[in-house]
């Protein structure tokens, strides 16, 4: 439901959305954007605010033409929350009037009917999930204060404004942070020494006759690791997908070429691996796609195969130019990598030395092969010899 309202945002109709969770377990969220359409639907005969919250497969974002990028995709979302609360209640204010429709389990319970006048216009839908369903009776606070403010950084630089009110608690938060993606490294890395200031990068990129936008905010502190949050069109990809690998392969390819232009690298030694140039990396990556392809229901992993170049390409000249003028920070960056990839190596020996060592004294003679103390072959001998008692 916050998704929707998000969407609206994203369209630039609507800067404020507001999320109650009631005493009763219900919760609410209302927001000031166009408003679900009301009028009858000319196919199906029934009000479309009525068919979204019935109906798979019957939101308003495929024929491209109401929104240009939306999180909301498969008309699935609303239509769930009904189908899976005891009650809804969606109020829509459009008009000068107030429309309200109740439905229940899936269906609709009394017909959209106008209860009252109003100035504003906006969606407010209020639902109770159902007991027989969900084992829990409320919301986690936690939860939904994390994503809320998650989505807040996001659209922080869009002007969203996100409140969050718990009645049980008497808890009130609002969320918004005009720097956007720059305020959430901000508080990623609180308390943490910095290596670079926060890089910010934003790029609208057309790729194949489609508009994609790019944002990019990242830091490098002293600590050793990987901070790296990425975002399709406001939804957080947890398993990243082609937009992170893109970040990735853009970062690795930038520094290992500032580094060969460098003196750091010595001849011989070999350049770090990506993940070495990621340790301290803090990073949100945000891309805004038409159309985009996910890896299940649940929007976890970005699958959209131009999503890789496109971020990649955008990266690729950004920070190149960034390093290009900050010297002194990009030197700083690579001694890092460098310490990184030693550690790595050092580690690995180690590692290496203990399973030599594990497989010798663990053979079939334990405790009877020990290895050989000294380097010179005039004090070393190796007898050959059969049976125990030898």
């Amino acid at each position: 439901i916050v998704d929707n309202s998000v969407d609206e945002a994203l369209a630039g109709n609507c800067d404020t959305v507001h999320v109650s969770l009631h005493k009763d377990g219900s919760a609410s969220v209302a927001d000031n954007g166009r408003g679900i359409p009301v009028d009858i639907h000319p196919e199906e005969g029934v009000p479309a605010v009525e068919l979204v919250m019935t109906k798979l497969h019957a939101g308003g974002k495929f024929d491209g033409k109401a929104y240009a990028v939306s999180g909301g995709l498969h008309g699935v979302g609303m239509s769930v929350v009904n189908a899976l609360s005891e009650w809804t209640k969606v109020e829509v204010f459009q008009g000068g009037k107030v429309h309200e429709i109740n439905l229940s389990r899936g269906l609709k319970t009394e017909d959209l009917k106008v209860t009252g006048k109003t100035e504003t216009t906006g969606t407010k839908v209020s639902f109770l999930p159902d007991k027989e369903i969900f084992q829990y009776d409320e919301f986690d606070y936690t939860y939904v204060h994390n994503r809320l403010r998650e989505m807040a950084y996001l659209m922080g630089a869009a002007g969203l404004r996100i409140i969050l009110e718990d009645e049980r608690s008497g808890k009130r938060e609002t969320f918004r942070f005009p720097e956007g993606l720059v305020a959430y490294i901000h508080d990623l890395t609180e308390g943490k020494q910095a290596i670079t200031e926060i890089l910010h990068f934003e790029r609208e990129v057309q790729h194949g006759g489609k508009d994609y936008g790019v944002e990019i905010a990242l830091r490098y502190t002293n600590d050793w690791n990987e901070g790296v949050f990425s975002f399709a069109n406001n939804i957080r990809t947890k398993e990243g997908g082609t937009h992170l690998s893109g970040f990735r392969s853009g970062l690795t390819r930038s520094l290992n070429t500032w580094l060969k232009q460098s003196d750091l690298l010595k001849k011989s030694a070999e350049a770090p691996s990506g993940d070495d140039y990621r340790a301290g990396l803090h990073a949100v990556i945000s891309i805004k796609i038409p159309d985009p392809q996910f890896e299940g229901q649940t929007k976890g992993k970005l699958g959209s195969r131009e999503a890789a170049s496109v971020v990649e390409g955008v990266l690729n000249d950004m920070l190149g130019s960034w390093l290009d003028n900050h010297p002194e920070a990009a030197r700083a960056v690579l001694r890092k990598a460098l310490l990184a990839r030693d550690a790595r190596e050092a580690a690995r020996k180690q590692r290496d030395l203990v399973r030599r060592k594990g497989a010798l004294s663990s053979g079939s003679l334990p405790g009877k092969l020990a290895d050989c103390q000294s380097r010179d072959r005039t004090e070393t001998e190796l007898y050959i010899v059969e049976g125990d008692s030898a």
